[in-house]
């Protein structure tokens, strides 16, 4: 911890993120808890900063990194930009400083420059994320064209909650939502002293069971796999292809709409494809039950139109384009064997 380290209050739960990244979930349902917590972890901040400075802490990483050496070979900006060259031997001490100088400044200006963590998750550079990852470099990552974390989620839904009444427009309880998320984003090895250790392999995966007491409420498991779609820093329906899709439903003839439909779902990366199949495939099976979910073609299209697609600038227009989502998911769910295919498993 150190000053720059940043803590979040809300009401539950308590997030705290630090200077190299690392992201703590705590949550307790006694708001006096949380303050207790909240106070104490400011006082810890402040005291690891008094003893051991901000500089100091990024001047060992930077030493450890080796890039000190590269921004001694750099100069002093100051020094270069004046064109003043000290020819008098300076001492050890005038040397520290004038690193530190250099080492801040130029930190300085790295920091600025540095794109935010967020930027970094919407990459996917930052590889251990799912939340905000995207589509192709999850995939990428996972060897699969559907996500690891899209498939819990639809199995779970399939074993015990097909039948439950407003499976995905009921809402779940957003902290719980927020602590899956959490997990999904960060399982880690743990050392006995509490530390986070980071391995090549995340050796926790496999320990997520979304059959735990925990995630008993289906409605948190539906609003974690509709965060998932909605966080995606491209949709599942790609920017290029929003217009398209939109000027598809509006075509007057029904069999005309249909086959452009097909024809551009067909042109769809694979990653795109393949999900958006899967997702598909598991929305029919939810909509079959719709005498007991009261899940219609027309309520999934409600809930997964804005879920699925959006356009990439133009918000003028959130209301008509909503119909137009909607009626697209309508219309690919009730057309799915003739836009798909037969439905199959997938491996």
């Amino acid at each position: 911890g150190t000053a720059a380290d940043t803590v979040l209050l809300y009401s539950a739960p308590l997030q705290l993120r630090t200077v190299t990244g690392n992201e703590f979930l705590l949550q307790s349902d006694t708001d006096s808890v949380i303050r207790e917590w909240y106070s104490t972890i400011q006082s810890v901040i402040d005291r690891l900063d008094r003893e051991n400075p901000l500089d100091n802490v990024l001047l060992y990483s930077l030493r450890r990194a080796g890039s000190v050496e590269m921004l001694d070979h750099s100069g002093d900006e100051d020094e270069s930009r004046s064109g003043r060259k000290s020819s008098l031997p300076r001492s050890t001490s005038n040397l520290e400083n004038s690193e530190k100088k250099r080492v801040k400044s130029r930190l300085k200006k790295l920091i600025l420059k540095r794109p935010p963590l967020q930027a970094l998750q919407e990459k996917g550079l930052i590889k251990d994320q799912v939340f905000g990852c995207r589509l192709d470099a999850l995939c990428e990552r996972e060897k699969n064209t559907v996500p690891k974390f899209v498939r819990m989620c639809t199995e779970a839904v399939e074993k015990r909650g097909l039948e439950a009444d407003g499976i995905y427009r009921v809402s779940g309880n957003l902290a719980v939502i927020q602590k899956l998320r959490f997990i999904v984003d960060h399982e880690r090895a743990v050392t006995t002293d509490g530390r986070y250790l980071f391995p090549e392999e995340r050796v926790q995966e496999e320990k997520l069971n979304l059959d735990d007491s925990q995630w008993e409420d289906i409605h948190v498991i539906t609003g974690a796999l509709k965060m998932f779609f909605r966080e995606l820093p491209e949709p599942l329906v790609p920017y290029g292809f929003f217009n398209d899709f939109v000027e598809t439903v509006k075509i007057p003839d029904y069999l005309d709409r249909l086959t452009r439909m097909k024809w551009l779902v067909q042109k769809l990366p694979p990653p795109n494809h393949d999900t958006m199949r899967f997702i598909f495939t598991h929305l029919k099976r939810v909509n079959e039950h719709s005498d007991t979910n009261r899940m219609t073609t027309q309520n999934i299209g409600i809930v997964f139109g804005p879920t699925l697609m959006r356009p990439e600038r133009d918000f003028t227009n959130m209301a008509v384009n909503m119909v137009y989502q909607n009626q697209a998911v309508e219309l690919i769910l009730s057309e799915y064997e003739h836009i798909f295919g037969p439905e199959r498993d997938f491996l």
